[in-house]
């Protein structure tokens, strides 16, 4: 694969990056096969491996230790934090009391002596954003991070994040990792300009949709049964209109993959890898066929009547679902902010 730079950084990284969600509980519960599938991908010409700490309350973690058992320099690895982790409700956020000590329970997890990119999982409206970024900074300077980065972050948190560290000469987020699909294309808007701005690398999560675009969901065919719909069984239920805007979308893009000579999953993930702005679009296989039927897509070239007509299904700048933008802010999720 032809290596991009993440972001600034001057680190170069494979345009497909294997995500680790589906290792674990919450997917794959065979280490030894999810192993595999690691080892398959970096054998492939993939170097960069993304998982979090939630993923399966750490389970993810170690699997990805073990893989990269004697492979560990090779890879750029990026883990998250933020997620809840424990009863006590000081084990999640982005205070700095449980980013260092979480941080050496990834190391512990990871076995390894350092982080390439750390993330911040999700915005924390009752931490202060400096908070955050100057223990990301001492744990840069301590040697156990890297670099650091935002994931699922609004546009206007991205700008106030990195005002703030202009403003403290600390270090930055220099990567986003924001959901994006065929069908989830609101990012386009705000949030892929602001990062090209900032010179961050983009690293979406999710350009199959959730599995949408996995090829099975067709008009007329029975709904497919996965982990991820059994997890979250109102974003794949038919009789709510929204998803069948969805399957509309999905079928009339599967339809355009095959009179183009390309797989629906083909197509979804090398239109993501298309945009300027992404870097390296993060692929989540669950088993070996999935990984093998995704990397192909690396070697994809649209074209531009592809690209008009992906345009006319599902118009730039259009979330067809709105929850499936990843992250709600309080402004919407809690009413009494809304009224007096």
């Amino acid at each position: 694969m032809e290596m991009r730079t993440l972001g600034r950084t001057g680190v170069k990284v494979s345009p497909l990056c294997l995500g680790a969600m589906m290792f674990g509980a919450w997917g794959n519960t065979d280490h030894e096969d999810s192993i595999r599938i690691v080892h398959t991908a970096l054998d492939g010409g993939i170097n960069f491996v993304d998982t979090a700490d939630v993923y399966a309350r750490g389970e993810s973690e170690e699997i990805i230790g073990k893989a990269l058992l004697g492979r560990r320099d090779d890879v750029v690895l990026a883990t998250k934090a933020h997620g809840v982790m424990g009863e006590d409700p000081n084990h999640q956020g982005n205070s700095r009391r449980w980013l260092v000590r979480e941080v050496e329970d990834s190391l512990r997890r990871l076995q390894t002596d350092w982080i390439d990119l750390y993330q911040i999982h999700r915005p924390s409206p009752d931490t202060d954003i400096e908070e955050t970024l100057d223990a990301l900074t001492d744990l840069q300077r301590a040697g156990k991070i890297r670099y650091f980065g935002s994931s699922t972050f609004p546009a206007s948190e991205i700008v106030q994040a990195q005002w703030a560290a202009e403003k403290r000469h600390s270090g930055r987020f220099v990567t986003e990792q924001p959901p994006y699909s065929l069908l989830v294309r609101g990012i386009e808007t705000e949030i892929l300009p602001v990062a090209q701005q900032y010179g961050m690398g983009v690293l979406p999560w999710s350009p199959l949709a959730g599995g949408w675009l996995s090829g099975k969901w067709r008009k007329g065919a029975d709904a497919p049964e996965s982990s991820r719909s059994a997890r979250m069984a109102g974003r794949y239920d038919l009789s709510d209109p929204v998803n069948q805007r969805k399957l509309d979308a999905a079928d009339a893009l599967a339809t355009l993959a095959e009179d183009n000579g390309m797989t629906l999953v083909e197509l979804a993930i090398a239109f993501v890898m298309n945009h300027p702005g992404v870097t390296s679009a993060i692929i989540g296989p669950r088993t070996m066929d999935q990984l093998t039927t995704q990397l192909p897509a690396a070697d994809v070239v649209l074209s531009t009547e592809v690209l008009d007509a992906i345009d006319a299904i599902v118009p730039p700048g259009t979330n067809i679902r709105a929850d499936d933008a990843g992250y709600q802010p309080p402004s919407l999720t809690d009413a009494s902010l809304r009224r007096r």
